[in-house]
């Protein structure tokens, strides 16, 4: 079993910035990708970005490019998002997901393991 749990959320003004953390333990698989999804109530799990395992590929959501920057380290088994420029549309509870293996994917079917979700929320 592996738990993933994220960290990092609050509240921030329009314009600021915010770092999430997720943290891996339990039996983690030998090459895995991590990725962040966002949700709202009463709309789809929406994708923000994913990294390798290597960490060579990363790809990001429309909505966040140029804003937030993903990144991991194997050796503690955490993945971090760095968020710039937050808008008040960045509002949403943010998970973390970890796929097994070493393709990386945009959809959330394809990820086994899911953190609980940690809020952000951007005021104007």
């Amino acid at each position: 079993q592996v738990r993933l749990e994220e960290s990092g959320g609050g509240l921030v003004q329009a314009g600021g910035s915010l770092r999430l953390s997720c943290a891996a333990s339990g039996r983690t698989p030998s090459r895995y990708s991590m990725a962040w999804f966002r949700q709202v109530p009463g709309r789809e799990r929406e994708f923000v970005a994913v990294i390798s395992w290597s960490g060579e590929t990363t790809y990001y959501g429309e909505s966040v490019k140029g804003r937030f920057t993903i990144s991991r380290d194997n050796p503690k088994n955490t993945m971090s998002l760095q968020m710039n420029i937050l808008k008040p549309e960045d509002t949403a509870v943010y998970y973390c997901a970890l796929r097994q293996g070493s393709v990386v994917a945009q959809t959330p079917p394809m990820y086994e393991y899911w953190g609980q979700g940690t809020q952000v929320t951007v005021s104007s």
